[in-house]
Protein backbone atom coordinates (compact mmCIF):
# COMPACT_ATOMS: atom_id res chain seq x y z
CA UNK A 1 0.00 0.00 0.00
CA UNK A 2 1.02 3.67 -0.85
CA UNK A 3 0.66 6.49 1.54
CA UNK A 4 0.59 9.66 0.40
CA UNK A 5 1.32 13.07 2.05
CA UNK A 6 1.02 16.48 1.96
CA UNK A 7 1.65 19.58 3.52
CA UNK A 8 0.24 22.62 4.79
CA UNK A 9 2.29 24.67 2.91
CA UNK A 10 1.17 23.82 -0.31
CA UNK A 11 -2.81 25.54 0.38
CA UNK A 12 -4.13 21.71 1.50
CA UNK A 13 -6.69 21.81 3.33
CA UNK A 14 -8.54 18.93 5.43
CA UNK A 15 -10.98 19.17 2.74
CA UNK A 16 -8.29 18.85 -0.03
CA UNK A 17 -6.60 16.35 1.48
CA UNK A 18 -9.71 13.73 1.96
CA UNK A 19 -10.88 14.34 -1.00
CA UNK A 20 -7.78 13.23 -3.15
CA UNK A 21 -6.25 10.62 -0.71
CA UNK A 22 -4.26 12.50 1.41
CA UNK A 23 -2.36 12.87 4.78
CA UNK A 24 -1.21 16.56 5.88
CA UNK A 25 1.51 17.55 7.19
CA UNK A 26 1.21 20.84 9.24
CA UNK A 27 3.80 23.40 9.02
CA UNK A 28 3.45 25.60 12.47
CA UNK A 29 3.56 29.34 12.28
CA UNK A 30 4.36 31.44 15.77
CA UNK A 31 1.96 33.93 16.46
CA UNK A 32 2.10 36.33 19.82
CA UNK A 33 5.18 34.24 20.62
CA UNK A 34 2.56 31.02 20.87
CA UNK A 35 3.44 28.03 18.35
CA UNK A 36 0.49 27.24 15.96
CA UNK A 37 0.36 24.36 13.96
CA UNK A 38 -2.56 24.37 10.67
CA UNK A 39 -5.50 22.02 11.33
CA UNK A 40 -4.20 20.24 14.23
CA UNK A 41 -4.67 23.76 16.83
CA UNK A 42 -7.60 24.53 14.79
CA UNK A 43 -10.06 23.07 12.47
CA UNK A 44 -10.53 25.87 10.03
CA UNK A 45 -8.64 28.55 9.09
CA UNK A 46 -10.09 32.02 9.68
CA UNK A 47 -8.39 34.05 7.40
CA UNK A 48 -9.20 37.20 7.64
CA UNK A 49 -9.18 37.13 11.45
CA UNK A 50 -5.25 36.01 11.05
CA UNK A 51 -4.57 38.61 8.61
CA UNK A 52 -6.62 41.11 10.01
CA UNK A 53 -3.65 41.17 12.94
CA UNK A 54 -1.26 41.71 10.78
CA UNK A 55 -2.56 44.48 9.46
CA UNK A 56 -2.63 45.61 13.34
CA UNK A 57 0.86 45.04 13.49
CA UNK A 58 1.50 41.44 14.70
CA UNK A 59 3.97 40.35 12.98
CA UNK A 60 4.55 36.51 13.22
CA UNK A 61 6.98 34.25 12.23
CA UNK A 62 7.60 30.80 11.12
CA UNK A 63 9.47 27.36 13.02
CA UNK A 64 10.59 24.16 11.37
CA UNK A 65 9.60 20.87 11.90
CA UNK A 66 11.90 18.38 14.09
CA UNK A 67 12.83 15.29 13.15
CA UNK A 68 11.17 14.13 15.62
CA UNK A 69 7.69 14.76 14.00
CA UNK A 70 8.39 13.53 10.94
CA UNK A 71 8.91 10.31 13.00
CA UNK A 72 5.30 10.88 14.29
CA UNK A 73 3.71 11.37 10.75
CA UNK A 74 6.27 8.93 8.80
CA UNK A 75 6.93 6.15 11.21
CA UNK A 76 3.06 4.83 11.81
CA UNK A 77 2.96 3.56 7.87
CA UNK A 78 6.39 2.10 7.48
CA UNK A 79 5.38 -0.26 10.38
CA UNK A 80 1.96 -0.97 8.93
CA UNK A 81 3.83 -1.88 5.84
CA UNK A 82 2.87 1.23 3.98
CA UNK A 83 4.88 2.75 1.41
CA UNK A 84 5.29 6.53 1.43
CA UNK A 85 4.88 9.49 -1.31
CA UNK A 86 5.24 12.72 0.01
CA UNK A 87 4.56 16.14 -2.14
CA UNK A 88 5.47 19.24 -0.76
CA UNK A 89 6.43 23.04 -0.74
CA UNK A 90 10.01 24.01 -1.96
CA UNK A 91 13.27 22.21 -0.07
CA UNK A 92 15.18 25.50 -1.00
CA UNK A 93 12.76 27.41 0.80
CA UNK A 94 13.34 25.97 4.58
CA UNK A 95 15.75 24.10 6.47
CA UNK A 96 12.75 22.01 7.76
CA UNK A 97 13.75 19.30 5.20
CA UNK A 98 17.48 18.93 6.85
CA UNK A 99 15.46 17.29 9.78
CA UNK A 100 13.60 15.51 7.54
CA UNK A 101 16.13 13.84 5.93
CA UNK A 102 17.33 12.67 9.39
CA UNK A 103 14.06 11.40 10.29
CA UNK A 104 14.55 9.45 6.81
CA UNK A 105 18.26 8.24 7.67
CA UNK A 106 16.25 6.69 11.11
CA UNK A 107 13.14 4.84 9.13
CA UNK A 108 15.93 3.74 6.74
CA UNK A 109 17.73 2.06 8.83
CA UNK A 110 14.48 0.64 10.68
CA UNK A 111 12.39 -0.48 7.98
CA UNK A 112 15.02 -1.03 5.06
CA UNK A 113 12.46 -2.68 3.05
CA UNK A 114 9.89 0.41 2.71
CA UNK A 115 10.25 2.82 0.25
CA UNK A 116 9.96 6.58 0.41
CA UNK A 117 8.95 8.53 -2.41
CA UNK A 118 9.17 12.82 -2.68
CA UNK A 119 8.40 15.36 -5.57
CA UNK A 120 9.47 18.57 -4.66
CA UNK A 121 7.04 21.15 -6.60
CA UNK A 122 9.59 23.61 -6.17
CA UNK A 123 7.01 25.81 -4.97
CA UNK A 124 4.86 26.98 -2.34
CA UNK A 125 1.12 28.23 -1.30
CA UNK A 126 -0.90 28.11 -5.22
CA UNK A 127 1.90 26.93 -7.56
CA UNK A 128 1.95 24.19 -4.95
CA UNK A 129 -1.62 23.51 -4.85
CA UNK A 130 -2.18 23.78 -8.25
CA UNK A 131 0.86 20.90 -8.51
CA UNK A 132 -0.13 18.32 -5.86
CA UNK A 133 -4.21 18.78 -7.81
CA UNK A 134 -3.08 18.22 -10.52
CA UNK A 135 -1.02 14.61 -9.01
CA UNK A 136 -4.65 13.85 -6.84
CA UNK A 137 -6.47 13.89 -10.31
CA UNK A 138 -3.76 11.34 -11.65
CA UNK A 139 -4.25 9.00 -9.23
CA UNK A 140 -8.02 9.84 -9.03
CA UNK A 141 -7.88 8.43 -13.30
CA UNK A 142 -6.25 5.13 -11.99
CA UNK A 143 -2.10 6.32 -13.01
CA UNK A 144 0.47 4.43 -11.65
CA UNK A 145 3.09 5.69 -8.93
CA UNK A 146 5.63 5.10 -11.79
CA UNK A 147 3.80 7.37 -14.26
CA UNK A 148 2.85 9.99 -11.71
CA UNK A 149 6.95 10.11 -10.71
CA UNK A 150 7.80 9.86 -14.03
CA UNK A 151 5.08 13.25 -14.95
CA UNK A 152 6.49 15.15 -12.44
CA UNK A 153 10.11 15.41 -13.83
CA UNK A 154 9.21 17.56 -16.27
CA UNK A 155 5.33 19.01 -15.32
CA UNK A 156 6.39 20.19 -12.64
CA UNK A 157 8.54 22.84 -14.23
CA UNK A 158 5.13 23.48 -16.43
CA UNK A 159 3.13 25.34 -13.73
CA UNK A 160 4.71 29.25 -13.27
CA UNK A 161 3.41 31.71 -10.75
CA UNK A 162 3.43 35.29 -10.21
CA UNK A 163 2.64 37.73 -7.25
CA UNK A 164 3.20 40.42 -5.28
CA UNK A 165 2.30 42.14 -2.03
CA UNK A 166 1.32 45.26 -1.49
CA UNK A 167 2.91 45.90 2.17
CA UNK A 168 6.00 44.84 1.91
CA UNK A 169 7.31 44.43 5.60
CA UNK A 170 6.53 40.98 5.81
CA UNK A 171 9.23 40.34 2.55
CA UNK A 172 11.29 42.41 3.89
CA UNK A 173 11.62 40.38 7.12
CA UNK A 174 11.86 37.21 5.48
CA UNK A 175 14.93 38.67 3.41
CA UNK A 176 13.21 38.19 0.13
CA UNK A 177 13.23 42.33 -0.52
CA UNK A 178 15.60 44.92 1.24
CA UNK A 179 14.26 47.13 4.29
CA UNK A 180 14.98 49.69 2.07
CA UNK A 181 13.25 48.88 -0.78
CA UNK A 182 9.82 47.62 1.45
CA UNK A 183 9.72 51.35 3.01
CA UNK A 184 10.16 52.90 0.04
CA UNK A 185 7.85 50.86 -2.01
CA UNK A 186 5.58 50.35 0.45
CA UNK A 187 4.95 54.57 0.45
CA UNK A 188 5.32 54.88 -3.04
CA UNK A 189 3.32 52.59 -4.41
CA UNK A 190 6.35 50.46 -5.83
CA UNK A 191 5.39 46.26 -6.21
CA UNK A 192 7.80 44.05 -6.79
CA UNK A 193 6.38 41.12 -8.60
CA UNK A 194 7.97 38.04 -7.70
CA UNK A 195 8.63 34.41 -8.92
CA UNK A 196 9.43 30.87 -8.37
CA UNK A 197 12.62 29.68 -10.27
CA UNK A 198 13.35 26.27 -11.74
CA UNK A 199 15.27 25.77 -8.67
CA UNK A 200 12.37 26.40 -5.97
CA UNK A 201 13.31 29.54 -5.25
CA UNK A 202 12.11 33.29 -4.97
CA UNK A 203 12.94 35.81 -6.76
CA UNK A 204 11.72 39.38 -7.91
CA UNK A 205 11.56 39.47 -11.35
CA UNK A 206 10.34 43.20 -12.38
CA UNK A 207 8.94 46.27 -10.28
CA UNK A 208 6.10 48.02 -11.23
CA UNK A 209 4.17 51.45 -9.90
CA UNK A 210 0.58 51.21 -9.14
CA UNK A 211 -1.89 48.33 -8.35
CA UNK A 212 -3.60 48.39 -12.12
CA UNK A 213 -0.41 48.47 -13.59
CA UNK A 214 1.27 45.53 -12.10
CA UNK A 215 -2.10 43.45 -12.39
CA UNK A 216 -1.52 44.06 -15.83
CA UNK A 217 1.84 43.02 -16.18
CA UNK A 218 0.76 39.78 -13.82
CA UNK A 219 -1.55 39.12 -16.57
CA UNK A 220 1.32 40.06 -19.76
CA UNK A 221 3.38 37.25 -18.21
CA UNK A 222 0.05 34.56 -17.89
CA UNK A 223 -0.90 35.86 -21.28
CA UNK A 224 3.38 35.52 -23.12
CA UNK A 225 3.40 31.87 -20.79
CA UNK A 226 0.08 30.19 -21.08
CA UNK A 227 0.54 26.72 -22.90
CA UNK A 228 -2.76 24.46 -23.17
CA UNK A 229 -4.20 26.61 -20.13
CA UNK A 230 -7.63 26.67 -20.03
CA UNK A 231 -7.24 22.61 -19.66
CA UNK A 232 -5.45 23.16 -16.55
CA UNK A 233 -6.21 25.18 -13.46
CA UNK A 234 -5.80 28.78 -13.02
CA UNK A 235 -5.32 29.65 -9.14
CA UNK A 236 -5.99 32.49 -8.11
CA UNK A 237 -4.59 33.09 -4.89
CA UNK A 238 -4.92 35.66 -2.08
CA UNK A 239 -4.30 36.74 1.20
CA UNK A 240 -7.99 37.95 2.44
CA UNK A 241 -8.48 40.08 -0.55
CA UNK A 242 -11.14 38.43 -2.40
CA UNK A 243 -11.82 41.41 -4.20
CA UNK A 244 -8.88 42.15 -5.36
CA UNK A 245 -8.59 38.52 -6.55
CA UNK A 246 -11.66 38.89 -8.33
CA UNK A 247 -10.29 42.20 -10.50
CA UNK A 248 -7.44 39.58 -11.32
CA UNK A 249 -9.63 37.08 -12.87
CA UNK A 250 -11.47 39.75 -14.78
CA UNK A 251 -8.88 41.50 -16.25
CA UNK A 252 -7.19 37.30 -17.23
CA UNK A 253 -10.88 36.41 -18.61
CA UNK A 254 -10.77 39.53 -20.63
CA UNK A 255 -7.72 38.99 -22.08
CA UNK A 256 -7.42 34.89 -22.54
CA UNK A 257 -11.55 34.43 -22.47
CA UNK A 258 -14.38 33.92 -20.43
CA UNK A 259 -13.83 30.41 -20.52
CA UNK A 260 -10.59 30.51 -18.52
CA UNK A 261 -11.24 27.88 -15.53
CA UNK A 262 -10.08 30.18 -12.90
CA UNK A 263 -10.50 28.82 -9.54
CA UNK A 264 -9.84 30.91 -5.86
CA UNK A 265 -7.44 30.07 -3.00
CA UNK A 266 -6.77 31.85 -0.02
CA UNK A 267 -2.88 31.65 1.17
CA UNK A 268 -2.41 29.27 4.17
CA UNK A 269 -1.22 31.36 7.46
CA UNK A 270 2.34 30.04 7.78
CA UNK A 271 3.42 31.38 4.06
CA UNK A 272 1.24 34.13 5.07
CA UNK A 273 3.47 35.17 7.73
CA UNK A 274 6.31 35.93 5.24
CA UNK A 275 3.92 37.70 2.59
CA UNK A 276 1.40 39.21 4.79
CA UNK A 277 -1.99 40.77 4.22
CA UNK A 278 -3.43 41.76 0.61
CA UNK A 279 -0.70 39.66 -1.29
CA UNK A 280 -2.12 38.43 -4.81
CA UNK A 281 -1.16 35.84 -7.16
CA UNK A 282 -1.86 33.74 -10.09
CA UNK A 283 -0.38 29.97 -10.94
CA UNK A 284 -0.90 28.31 -14.26
CA UNK A 285 0.50 25.92 -16.86
CA UNK A 286 3.15 27.50 -19.00
CA UNK A 287 5.91 26.52 -21.01
CA UNK A 288 8.51 27.23 -18.15
CA UNK A 289 9.03 28.61 -15.42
Amino acid sequence: MLTMFTDTDTDFTPQDAKEYGFKLISMPYVLKEKEIKPYVDFDKFDSHAFYQQLRDGVMPHTSAISAEEYLNYFEPEFAAGNDILYIHFSAAMSCTFDNLNKALEILKNKYPERKYYSIDTKAITICSYNIVKAIGDLFKQGKSLEYVLDWAKTEVDHYAVYFYASDLRFFARSGRISNLSAVAGTLIGIHPVLTMTGKGVMTTICKVRGEKATLRKIVDFVEELADDIKNHRVIIGHADCLPLAQKLATMLKERLGNDLPIEYCVVNPTAGSHCGPDCIGVTFHAKRR
